[in-house]
């Protein structure tokens, strides 16, 4: 053993011999705390006390508890009852906790989780709701108080409404109320924060109160991956558009620019939204990944409510429920942006086309299966335009083809430029656009990629079943897996095996239309197969529309073909081709080519005539 050491040690050892000696209880805390424990002894036997010393050990005790519960700020609030008291309606059974006065668990009764049972938005001692702020030189959160309850009608009707108040008291005249309102058929939950006489004693140094709600949300949906995706803090500030936080990381954001009128706890499915009809004074919001299993996300808030000293309300609500648009919607406030339907132009697509047609066909009570099945061949219809326009430009082309390689096998790949410019030479005279095979695709593509976020975020697939599809909401597992592949996870999806093989039998027939060859041949078989390791995780809503999408357009390029002769194209090509220049008409994209062509070739000639300088002698 080393000096330093012993040293250290013989210190420790000074330090517990001399706490142990001045610590140590007096003679009289001793005889105090065995007249406490004989009085304790006693009532637990039953056996009256008469001796003088007992009624000093009574008197004693009293004393000493009271002085626990009642010293400092809030002090005979410290303790309580932990019997909730229930808010209750057709559709939620609230739990509000009297350690906190918060709402510490909502339950939807109509609906469940993905095994069957009750779907709670939240509950545990990891959730906490209270406000935070000085008094008395204590940093105080209302979270660890009891509150005191006074209620009336507490189960509802529809036409019902019931009311609770949970009364935080400080002393006589002085106190903070948690005032909540419930009315039937309804999501939301009427919130008020009141404060009476409390100006001399809560500080006024900082002007604000903090209100602090943190959350624990658990798993709700077969898949915790996917849920996890979807799931994140937003906010809505009142001059501004609804925001939100990362979807994939962890993150603490402060929201202190303006106005917050709304912040929530949004899940895939499900939201906790909290609304400040006043607007909250800025705050921080914060979401966090978790380790925990069947924990989805963390999350936390410390938004800042005005205190100027005097007796102050802060009128609020909650939210509830469900993420379907048009429920949300009825809320109000915009809670209804915080449902992803994509970028822009995607989102407009979604919910200004595609969500009023879904909204329509769900009206005749039909499945959602037979729904998708019917909004899919209204969509290709409209497209059907631009369908055959596609198929008709990619005919020209594959008729064109032996021309083109003559062109090729003439001028040769050493001058590239050369070699589209009598491409489009050969366009020019046959009346062929040859981006008009793609413009139509291109066109197509946004409603395309619409669904990609529709489909996924729709509340009304959830739980909802068609063919071996059990929910359209979240993949069907129809082979399980031993192991877990990247990409692909424990399962493979049936619906998605047979998007990817319709995929793979359309981009086959399609080059056979176009005349592909090459790289871009085989890059189309590429593509299905990336998809599908992308989409096995997906909806099975989703890949049942993308597979209908693909049975439809093969049904559409067979009645195409029936119409669409390749004589009648080809003596249609040489027809142009015998028309004089300026009968023919011209392609923005074609002109703009040329020009493009004839500059490069210009700039050429030009290099090849320029003499190369020679660097002269200094006289």
């Amino acid at each position: 053993m080393d000096r330093n050491t012993f040293t250290g040690l013989f210190l420790i050892l000074i330090i517990l011999v001399g706490s142990t000696y001045l610590l140590r209880p007096s003679e009289q805390e001793m005889k105090r705390e065995q007249q406490v424990q004989d009085s304790i002894a006693a009532v637990n036997k039953k056996t009256p006390l008469k001796s003088k010393t007992a009624d000093t050990a009574r008197a004693a005790v009293i004393p000493v508890i009271d002085s626990a519960i009642l010293s400092g700020p809030f002090g005979a609030s410290s303790t309580g009852s932990s019997q909730p008291v229930i808010l209750e309606n057709d559709l939620m059974k609230i739990n509000i906790s009297p350690k906190g006065g918060r709402i510490s668990s909502v339950e939807l009764k109509k609906f469940k989780t993905f095994d069957k049972k009750q779907l709670i938005l939240f509950e545990g001692d990891s959730n906490k709701f209270g406000l935070l702020f000085g008094a008395a030189g204590k940093n105080i959160n209302t979270n660890n108080l009891y509150f005191t309850p006074t209620a009336s009608g507490l189960n509802v009707t529809k036409q019902d409404s019931s009311s609770l108040t949970m009364r935080l008291n400080y002393g006589e005249g002085k106190y903070i109320d948690y005032i909540y309102s419930l009315k039937g058929d309804n999501y939301k939950v009427g919130f008020t924060i009141a404060t009476k006489g409390m100006q001399d004693v809560i500080s006024t140094q900082h002007q604000h109160l903090v209100l602090n709600w943190e959350a624990t949300l658990k798993k709700k949906e077969i898949d915790i991956v996917n849920e996890t995706r979807y799931s994140t803090a937003y906010f809505k500030p009142v001059d501004d558009a609804v925001d939100h936080l990362s979807l994939t990381e962890s993150e603490t954001k402060e929201v202190s620019e303006g106005k917050i009128q709304w912040i929530s706890f949004k899940q895939h499915f499900f939201s906790n939204v909290l609304i400040a009809k006043n607007g909250f004074s800025g705050g921080s919001l914060a979401v966090g990944t978790s380790t925990q299993p069947n924990v989805v996300k963390d999350f936390k808030a410390n938004m800042k409510l005005p205190f100027t000293g005097q007796d102050v309300s802060y009128p609020m609500e909650f939210y509830f429920g469900p993420n379907k648009i048009s429920t949300l919607e009825e809320a109000g406030y915009d809670i209804s942006k915080q449902v992803d339907l994509g970028y822009w132009p995607l989102k407009y697509i979604n919910r200004w086309v595609v969500l009023p047609v879904f909204n329509f066909l769900e009206g005749f009570n039909w499945g959602y299966g037979l729904i998708i099945l019917v909004l899919t061949i209204l969509l290709k219809t409209v497209l059907l335009p631009l369908t055959y326009k596609s198929y008709l430009s990619m005919a020209k082309m594959r008729i064109l083809k032996p021309e083109m390689d003559e062109i090729k096998a003439k001028v040769g790949d050493d001058n590239p430029t050369l070699l589209q410019q009598e491409y489009l030479k050969l366009y020019k005279k046959a009346g062929v656009n040859p981006l008009g095979g793609c413009l139509p695709m291109l066109l197509q593509l946004p409603i395309i990629m619409a669904f990609f976020f529709f489909f996924p975020n729709l509340f009304e697939l959830r739980q909802e079943s068609f063919l071996w599809m059990s929910d359209l909401s979240t993949y069907d597992a129809f082979f399980k897996l031993p192991i877990t592949l990247p990409f692909l996870g424990n399962h493979i999806s049936l619906m998605c095996i047979l998007m990817t093989i319709s995929t793979l039998i359309y981009t086959y027939f399609n080059n056979q239309v176009s005349g592909a060859t090459g790289q871009m041949k085989y890059i189309g078989y590429i593509t299905p197969i990336i998809f599908f390791g992308v989409l096995n995780s997906y909806p099975s809503g989703l890949n049942y529309y993308y597979f209908l999408a693909n049975m439809l357009t093969f049904a559409q390029q067979y009645l195409i073909r029936q119409f669409v002769n390749d004589e009648k194209i080809h003596a249609k090509i040489q027809e142009n081709k015998k028309k004089p220049a300026s009968e023919k008409k011209q392609s923005g994209f074609q002109k703009r080519m040329e020009d493009y062509m004839r500059n490069q070739q210009q700039a050429a000639k030009t290099k090849d005539i320029t003499p190369a300088k020679t660097p002269g002698k200094k006289k």
